[in-house]
């Protein structure tokens, strides 16, 4: 939403700092509100398409569980268990030391160069 700043307009008329709604905003504003309003409004249903509520067991009928609930562990004892991984470089890691950088080669010449006239005349 940009901000229009203070001015005058061209009659004298002051104009007060003020912010405006850019082109079209509104418009996708209000979209925006009406399909998040009805899809709050479609997922706060009770049921889910295609399926059927189901009377629930009334206290002291049907199948009770029995707290706490203890699982076999005879299952898990038959399972391999992975072993913790053990690191296989031996440390202090050497690194290969870096190579000196071979120094410039001199240039040699047979002739002698005069750098002293501007132009570069030789």
């Amino acid at each position: 939403m940009p901000f229009v700043r203070p001015y005058v307009r061209s009659d004298g008329t002051p104009v007060r700092g003020h912010s405006r709604w850019a082109p079209g905003a509104r418009r996708q504003l209000t979209i925006f509100a009406l399909v998040a309003v009805a899809a709050v409004g479609l997922g706060n249903s009770n049921t889910q398409a295609g399926e059927t509520s189901a009377p629930r067991p009334k206290p002291g009928e049907g199948p009770a569980a029995t707290h706490p609930i203890r699982l076999d562990r005879s299952a898990d004892r038959a399972a391999p268990r992975m072993t913790v991984p053990r690191p296989t470089v031996s440390y202090p890691i050497e690194f290969a030391t870096p190579q000196r950088k071979p120094t410039p080669p001199t240039p040699t010449v047979s002739y002698p160069i005069d750098l002293s006239t501007p132009d570069g005349e030789r």
